[in-house]
């Protein structure tokens, strides 16, 4: 089959292509920017890129007219704090017009848990996109998931972060409210066996794991899997300001993405419709099954994809090539030369900077400008990296983002996304 992916570089995105591609579809991937997609060459060159920006419509539709089946995985929530249900909105409908140019036969949408009678902002905007779509003459279907448990998922590394810097936490009250968790797997299982499924077509469902638990069951059976305990007292008087300052402060989240998670956290998400597992025939997996198989990715240093790569995570406001051009004229420049070096050893100490391996020279600094970044609202050097030794265009780094990762160039170019008054590059 021919199949779209929008969001290709989502965290849905990147762990289902190599699904697609492994079943022998033929996948065709829209993007902002054809550098920007993370994947190895052998699985790019499988892949046929679109560029498109679905926040400015084109006179011509690029998406070809005989596609079968698109999934639509763009979010938007990391990238405002304001109202960014408009720009998903925008997205959907701009979608939806040039899809039904097109002979799909099915739509599939991977959207929230939506079963309270009041929503957050979150929610109600992944409502809103699911009933847009479903206002399309092509049949769709709706996975509705709560959170998602995975090696680089934004859910799982806020349990992570909180849980390994803080065996003693004051929470907000939002720590008692019960959802259900679901491991990536499962997530790729469902998105996968609803493809032309004839009973899944212009119908939606609630998918989740095996497992009903409140917030604070989830960090503490997340230390008991790590092998420490933990302790959780819940307090009443927690402001949702300084619930989001609290999680942004503690964990690697941005600002941004700290206050909707907040608001989002209040709800119970937990699902009411399970026929979808019967009709598919899919074992959810436990909670502690679903950590589990995250640190075995972690362990064998293979993590699929990461939300902070997500641009949207970030403050670049265009493609990454709208960066590389370094200015000439109205900038500061340092330059530093160092002769007589092993270049191919220096390229690869170059492509395990940052993270955990640090950044070889005054590092104590660059921490110490961490901690300042985020004491201002920035993400500091918690993002780290996805992977130890590899690096693609898009990468967060730290607190940089990586325009330019060129190994036969010999050349590594990073854009600053720590605060900053005015824009930052650094090159190697």
């Amino acid at each position: 089959m021919k199949i779209l992916v929008t969001g290709a570089n989502g965290y849905i995105g990147m762990r289902l292509l190599p699904y697609l591609i492994n079943q022998g579809h033929e996948v065709y991937c829209t993007v902002r920017d054809p550098e920007r997609l993370s994947v190895n060459d052998s699985l790019k060159k499988k892949l046929h890129l679109i560029t498109i920006d679905f926040l400015a419509p084109q006179e011509k539709n690029p998406i070809p007219k005989d596609i079968d089946v698109a999934y639509y995985l763009i979010h938007s929530m990391s990238s405002d704090i304001g109202d960014f249900s408009s720009m998903e909105e925008r997205c959907a409908r701009y979608f939806l017009s040039c899809i039904e140019e097109t002979k799909a036969k099915q739509l599939i949408y991977l959207s929230g848990i939506v079963n309270e009678a009041v929503l957050s902002k979150h929610l109600a905007s992944r409502k809103n996109v699911e009933d847009i779509l479903k206002s399309s003459s092509v049949p769709t279907t709706v996975l509705r998931a709560g959170i998602i448990v995975g090696s680089g998922s934004a859910s799982f590394e806020i349990i992570r972060d909180l849980c390994e810097k803080l065996p003693l936490m004051i929470t907000p009250k939002w720590v008692k409210t019960k959802s259900q968790p679901i491991a990536i797997r499962n997530v790729m299982e469902y998105l996968m066996g609803v493809l032309l499924h004839p009973e899944c077509l212009n119908s939606s469902f609630d998918i989740g794991g095996a497992d009903v638990l409140t917030y604070k069951e989830m960090l503490h059976r997340y230390a008991k899997n790590r092998g420490f305990k933990n302790w959780i007292f819940s307090v009443p008087v927690m402001t949702p300001r300084l619930s989001s300052y609290w999680l942004h402060f503690v964990t690697s989240t941005s600002y941004p993405l700290a206050v909707n998670l907040v608001d989002s956290m209040n709800m119970e998400v937990v699902a009411k419709d399970n026929r979808l597992q019967s009709i598919l025939g899919i074992h959810l997996y436990t909670y502690d099954e679903a950590i589990q198989m995250a640190f075995k990715r972690i362990a064998q240093n293979s993590v699929i994809s990461s939300w902070k790569d997500s641009l949207v995570s970030g403050r670049l406001n265009k493609a990454l090539k709208g960066y590389i051009q370094v200015p000439k004229y109205g900038v500061l420049k340092d330059a530093q030369r160092l002769d007589n070096i092993d270049p191919e050893h220096t390229l690869a100490a170059l492509w395990k900077i940052g993270g955990n391996q640090g950044w070889y020279y005054g590092n104590i600094l660059w921490k110490i400008r961490g901690y300042l970044d985020q004491l201002i609202g920035g993400v500091g050097l918690r993002w780290g990296r996805t992977h130890p030794d590899k690096i693609f265009a898009g990468d967060a780094l730290d607190f940089w983002r990586v325009l330019l990762a060129d190994k036969k160039e010999k050349r590594l170019l990073l854009f600053a996304e720590m605060k900053l008054p005015g824009e930052a590059w650094l090159e190697f």
